[in-house]
């Protein structure tokens, strides 16, 4: 029993002499590292260069435009002005031209005879005279131009002329005999009194229908004067 104990005391203070040698070698190995470290001497290596920053340019006012375009907040901040354009006026319509009656040319100028309207009275209008919405430019045998709104419209006389007389309708037949085409007769013009008629201007007066006296008749203080037109004979009394 002493030699188990005996045998097991050797096998356990053989194995700390062990145990004590290599921890010793271990720390031996050690040391030599950290004076290997200490004792190198490294070559420094050399920093990269240096490279320079690009400058910053300086703030300008104009680079913030787009921001103060879009700013939600404000909208008085955008630049495009709307401008509210009212739409032109209606042009007025032209009112219906005058009719037109007859034309006197006489030895001071010429002189139309026209009424506003068919039906309406008749007068004598000069250039630069009116009639209804109208004035008179210019006017000869074959046009005459009035003026309407700062606007000149000419118009041949063919065109103005009243044409808007009524006429009496051709008598019913009879059963008896056959039905024919047959053409209304003009109403008998009642003679009239060789008397000058309306004043048609500038001291002129016209000649009444169904006035059947001579070219030469003396009336009032008038003179009766006939001259022939493209239109038939233009009769009128003038001043003696």
């Amino acid at each position: 029993m002493k030699r188990k104990l005996i045998a097991l005391n050797l096998a356990l203070v053989a194995t700390i002499g062990v145990a004590a040698w290599r921890l010793r070698e271990g720390w031996l190995a050690a040391r030599e590292r950290d004076r290997a470290v200490l004792q190198a001497h490294h070559k420094p290596q050399l920093p990269p260069p240096l490279i320079p920053r690009t400058p910053a340019r300086p703030v300008a006012a104009t680079s913030y435009a787009a921001i103060a375009e879009k700013m939600l907040f404000s909208k008085d901040r955008n630049p495009s002005v709307v401008v509210e354009v009212a739409p032109p006026p209606k042009a007025k319509p032209m009112p219906p031209m005058p009719v037109l009656y007859g034309i006197m040319n006489l030895a001071d100028g010429t002189t139309a005879i026209m009424g506003e309207k068919t039906g309406a009275e008749h007068q004598g209008i000069r250039p630069g005279d009116k009639v209804g919405e109208f004035t008179l430019v210019a006017v000869n045998n074959d046009e005459i131009t009035l003026e309407w709104e700062g606007k000149d419209v000419t118009k041949r006389v063919d065109e103005l002329i009243d044409r808007g007389a009524p006429q009496p309708p051709p008598p019913p037949s009879t059963p008896s005999t056959p039905q024919r085409t047959q053409q209304a007769a003009p109403a008998p013009v009642k003679p009239a009194s060789p008397e000058p008629g309306v004043d048609v201007g500038n001291r002129i007066k016209a000649c009444q229908p169904g006035d059947s006296s001579p070219p030469g008749t003396t009336s009032g203080g008038f003179k009766k004067v006939v001259t022939p037109t493209p239109f038939g004979d233009s009769c009128r009394w003038e001043p003696l």
